[in-house]
């Protein structure tokens, strides 16, 4: 099943970290996707390992869980999982598996990069967006650590 351009754009709309992004500009990021059908039981991302991609839920749930921590969330349609690969190469905190069959679009990170070096002003809004999900004490207590 593959999403409408227009059910792709509402998708990423609702992905907090594209949510300052015009319609335009979800279009952009709608044409750089690729839509995946995983199986139950599938790993999309391993704990330790380099990531290089996101995805994001169209259909069925996907499981996150770590080592030292088991399961830790189970995520559904709409959730996101992995977008800090998109801007930084650590190795994953987590893995995530497919707890069902799983519709998912998927981004990568060059991919991504490419289309922030075309449009500049999108940095912005993405850096805005990702600052936002930083809470206030973990700034400070940042700052005071620098």
């Amino acid at each position: 099943m593959l999403l409408r351009k227009d059910a792709k754009i509402e998708l990423l709309k609702q992905i907090p970290l594209f949510a300052g992004c015009t319609k335009k500009e979800l279009q952009a990021i709608a044409q750089i996707t690729e839509e995946r059908e995983v199986e139950s039981g599938a790993v999309l991302i391993r704990e330790g390992e380099s990531g290089h991609e996101v995805f994001v839920v169209v259909e069925g749930r996907l499981e996150v869980s770590r080592r030292s921590a088991g399961r830790v969330a189970e995520t559904g349609p709409g959730e996101v999982v992995g977008e800090m690969a998109l801007f930084s190469n650590r190795p994953r905190n987590a893995t995530v598996t497919a707890v069902t069959p799983a519709h998912l679009v998927r981004i990568q990170d060059t991919d991504f990069l490419e289309l922030l070096d075309r449009t500049s002003h999108l940095w912005l809004k993405i850096a805005a967006s990702l600052a936002d999900r930083v809470p206030e004490d973990e700034r400070l207590e940042a700052h005071f650590r620098d």
